[in-house]
């Protein structure tokens, strides 16, 4: 091959190479794009973006729209937010919506909702179109001690100015909940829950439950309400049970006290007895020292033991005479 030909391709290609690495760095199409749509775009502020680690098309495109749509946003504010970790083009699209929907809302508001994590665009259709929010059955029990169950329904407005530090879904519903749960305990009984349920809506409508929250209740209404369990006989139930088997732990307590006392009495009576028959073991060995010694003679000896075998004969005649009765109670 003639080298005039080789050097010819060889600078053909690193044209091409060349080409095809400045079309990638610098969108071009892109630039020919937000001319087109009537948006000035400095060829170096998308090759500037590229440089500062920017999608070009992230930030482009969104200002086209916005363009389009009559905002006064600026390329610099749409890339400080991109920077920021902000959703551009969700930003951009719920500026048209509260545009079109005569929501005052400004880009800052509108970014510094988004960078604190909420859907800016869901907020600004919410305000548009109320959300209901359903709660789960929330128990209550009267004063008679009977369990009611209510569900409730919250049609509830997003609050543009509250959505940066206001509280979300979850504080509403609890807080109705608990509402609901003060309602029904101050009721005298269930019937009069039953009868009007819209003493509930009423009454947690009118303590300000939106305060401090995302949100603007427009309206609560009881969607269902249910009996559930006799409270207050239940616990009187377990109370009663448990004064049973209070009084039982007692009485037996009674009871080991008064076995651990016979069977101390019976250890004494079978030690007075032990001391008994030692003592009466001892007696015969006495009289036999007593006549060894001659502190007694043999006629008191006898004496003695006429004495001891009268004493036999007459418990005999005692025990011959006693009748039937006494034998019984005996």
């Amino acid at each position: 091959m003639d080298p005039s030909t080789l050097l010819l391709f060889v600078i053909i290609a690193a044209g091409l190479i060349v080409l095809s690495i400045f079309f990638t760095f610098v969108p071009v199409m892109l630039w020919i794009s937000a001319l087109a749509a009537g948006v000035k775009v400095s060829i170096f502020t998308l090759v500037g973006m590229r440089l500062r680690r920017v999608i070009p098309n992230r930030v482009v495109n969104p200002l086209i729209k916005a363009h389009k749509a009559g905002l006064d946003v600026t390329i610099n504010q749409l890339e400080s937010h991109y920077l920021a970790g902000g959703n551009v083009d969700r930003v951009v699209n719920a500026l048209i919506a509260a545009q079109r929907a005569n929501i005052e809302l400004n880009f800052a508001r509108c970014a510094a909702i988004d960078l604190a994590g909420r859907d800016v665009l869901e907020a600004v259709q919410m305000s548009v179109n109320p959300k209901v929010i359903e709660t789960p059955f929330i128990s209550g029990v009267a004063m008679d001690g009977i369990e009611v169950k209510a569900k409730a329904r919250i049609t509830v407005r997003a609050n543009i100015d509250r959505l940066v530090g206001g509280a979300g879904e979850e504080t509403i519903i609890a807080r109705v909940g608990e509402g609901i749960v003060s309602t029904i305990g101050s009721s005298d009984n269930h019937k009069k829950v039953l009868e009007n349920p819209d003493m509930i809506s009423q009454t947690v409508l009118g303590k300000g439950l939106d305060s401090g929250t995302a949100f603007e209740i427009l309206s609560i209404d009881i969607a269902d309400v249910d009996i559930g369990k006799n409270i207050g006989a239940i616990l009187q139930t377990d109370q009663a049970e448990a004064d049973k088997n209070i009084a039982q732990a007692k009485a037996e307590e009674r009871r080991a006290m008064a076995v651990a006392q016979e069977q101390e009495m019976r250890a004494k009576v079978e030690e007075m007895r032990a001391k008994v028959v030692e003592a009466e073991a001892e007696v015969p060995l006495a009289m036999a020292e007593a006549l060894r010694e001659g502190n007694i003679g043999v006629m008191d000896y006898m004496n003695i033991k006429n004495i001891d075998a009268d004493t036999d004969m007459r418990d005999s005649f005692g025990k011959m005479t006693k009748g039937p009765s006494d034998n019984e109670n005996k």
